[in-house]
């Protein structure tokens, strides 16, 4: 599934849900989730766990574009289509710092 049918998919089903809930709260979601995942790895709850937290970034994060109204693998194209957005390189060249 690409980005863009995973967004469609997420908007049918918990579209209504989501606009109901509005962005701040939606985006509240995400980042619980974001910790959800930096709990799971950091304490090393297994694999299956930071499996399915990733998984609920994912969609968190869809349904986020999907009630801000931002189409996310356009966006992403934008941004990271060429490679780098700093060194315009595949793969990256810019220094680590």
């Amino acid at each position: 599934m690409e980005i863009r049918e995973a967004q469609r998919f997420l908007e049918i089903v918990y579209g209504v849900r989501d606009r109901a809930r509005g962005v701040d709260k939606t985006f509240a979601w995400l980042v619980s989730e974001v910790g959800e995942l930096a709990e799971a790895m950091l304490k090393n709850r297994g694999e299956k766990s930071a499996h399915e937290e990733a998984a609920d970034i994912l969609a968190w994060l869809l349904s986020l574009c999907n009630v801000a109204g931002i189409d996310l693998e356009k966006a992403f194209m934008e941004k990271y289509g060429a490679g780098c957005p700093r060194c315009r390189l595949i793969p990256c060249g810019c220094p680590q710092s």
